[in-house]
């Protein structure tokens, strides 16, 4: 399976306009004589069409380069777009497709919904060494749904880029525009096929002081809840940083139950943290294996020129990949177990219908913010331990509890952002710096213990280690920097006017 992040826009355009010269957008320095392709996709759904509400497509596409299996997953920046190779027309969705969209469509038929034929010109843009850096497409598109016999039909322009930056892009939606086109409601061929069949977004609830705590634990659980599943697939197909949002997700799941513990009924919501822990715990064996592994290179590649050989590096940060991928695996195997499965279920229906307690009722301003208070003052429990700690491994370990109660009180935090506004996000940005510096020395830490193991194994294969003695010395002065930052760090979220409409 072949995967790429796809970062494209489309815009509507009347049929008789044309293209504008391209030529002149930054970077660009000709462009490729147009190529015209037939292109046909059936696009494939459940009967209830779970891909279009998780805004995933899945489509069998004819014509052009890119033949094949085209799965589209909503991502950060822009789609994650997985390949598969094209097959007889009568041969189902290849297994491999079908796995990385489980949680989503779980045993329900994945059946024809939509087809489109697009007759498309593309012109692609490319730079002084003839690298390409966008395409342009004019498609002329055609469509027929399942629901009706009379087909749709549009025009519209598509830029995509490949090597070029988020400032072509921009560029050439300014010429796009001028030229005559409009910004397309939706960058989805197969969503406005759908019209009205497609399922509309949940909408959010708009949250105040005055909302009760049962709204804010509702809308919070939902949210993650989704972010969780949407996750789900990217990490099935290794997406970068999926397993780190994943994995944040259960974290912010598990806070939650924590935090809003008076509102919810502990007899159901304690048994889903301990599933959520292990979830957390699967996810977390390859997260570290990923840390590890960029701690790593990041600090070998600030060493240079004292490593002038790339030897060790190289050596160290292979055995570190494959240890990621053997844990990313064996997530991967969890995921498909029907625990896991379950597991969703519960967290679905957990979402829909929180096992809110009488005390739900109570507005926020009177609740909620008590018990953000009693998180943050985790936090400055756990900062007292620090000053305390006679030794340095004592201290390390207490700056650790820190780093986690700075954690759990930031995820409390964030749900009444919507009620608080500014004042609830400061304190968010301050609890993540606190979070994010004690990081930074964490995994210093870890990374510098696991030095002797790798360097003894660098060594028996006959490898250079002196590149790891000099990572050793550069981890330590690492992990000192941000542990001497932290004073500093903690002083400016510790600040009484920062936290004083939690009073």
């Amino acid at each position: 399976m072949t995967d790429h992040v796809e970062v494209e826009e489309k815009y509507d355009v009347d049929e008789r306009t044309p293209l504008p010269d391209l030529s002149g957008l930054p970077g660009v320095a000709s462009v490729a004589v147009p190529e015209e392709h037939q292109l046909e996709a059936t696009y494939v759904d459940t009967p209830g069409l779970a891909l279009a509400r998780a805004r995933t497509t899945l489509r069998r596409r004819t014509g052009g380069h890119d033949a094949g299996w085209h799965l589209k997953l909503p991502a950060d920046d822009g789609r994650y777009e997985a390949h598969e190779p094209l097959g007889d027309a009568d041969e189902p969705v290849p297994d491999r497709l079908r796995d990385v969209l489980r949680v989503v469509v779980r045993d329900d038929p994945l059946l024809p919904v939509v087809t489109v034929r697009n007759r498309r010109t593309a012109h692609r843009l490319l730079d002084e060494r003839g690298r390409v850096l966008a395409e342009v497409a004019d498609d002329r598109v055609t469509t027929w749904s399942g629901d009706t016999t009379a087909p749709r039909h549009w025009r519209e322009w598509e830029v995509e880029l490949v090597e070029g930056g988020h400032d072509l892009l921009e560029a050439a939606a300014e010429a796009l525009v001028a030229a005559g086109a409009t910004p397309s409601a939706t960058t989805s061929k197969l969503a406005r096929a759908l019209g009205d069949r497609l399922p509309a977004a949940p909408e959010r609830i708009a949250l105040d002081a005055d909302t009760s705590a049962g709204i804010v634990v509702r809308d919070r659980l939902a949210e993650q809840v989704a972010e969780l599943v949407r996750r789900d697939p990217l990490v099935r197909c290794d997406a970068p940083d999926a397993v780190h949002k994943m994995r944040v997700a259960t974290r912010r799941l598990r806070s939650a139950l924590a935090t809003f513990r008076p509102f919810l009924d502990r007899e159901v919501t304690e048994p889903l943290r301990d599933e959520l822990k292990e979830l957390g715990r699967v996810l977390g064996d390859a997260r570290d294996a990923e840390v590890l592994r960029e701690t790593i290179e990041e600090t070998l590649d600030a060493a240079r020129p004292d490593v002038p050989s790339d030897e060790a590096r190289s050596h160290v940060v292979s055995g570190l990949r494959l240890r990621y991928e053997r844990a990313h695996a064996r997530a991967v195997a969890a995921m498909g177990s029907e625990r896991y499965l379950a597991l969703v279920d519960r967290l679905h229906a957990l979402a829909a219908e929180p096992p809110l307690t009488g005390k739900a009722d109570e507005p926020t301003d009177d609740v909620v913010r008590r018990r953000v208070r009693h998180d943050w003052k985790r936090v400055r429990t756990r900062v007292r331990a620090v000053e305390g700690a006679e030794d340095p491994a004592a201290r390390s370990d207490a700056l650790h509890e820190v780093r986690k109660a700075a954690k759990r009180a930031r995820y409390a935090v964030e749900p009444l952002v919507p009620a608080y506004g500014r004042d609830a996000r400061r304190l968010v940005k301050r609890l993540k710096r606190v979070q994010s510096t004690l990081g930074d020395q964490h995994d210093s830490l870890e990374a510098r213990a696991e030095l002797p193991q790798l360097a003894r194994r660098a060594a028996s294969d006959g490898v250079d280690v002196y590149a790891l003695g000099v990572l050793h010395v550069r981890l330590e002065e690492r992990a000192a920097a941000a542990e001497a930052a932290f004073d500093e760090v903690w002083r400016r979220a510790s600040r009484k006017k920062l936290r004083s409409w939690l009073t």
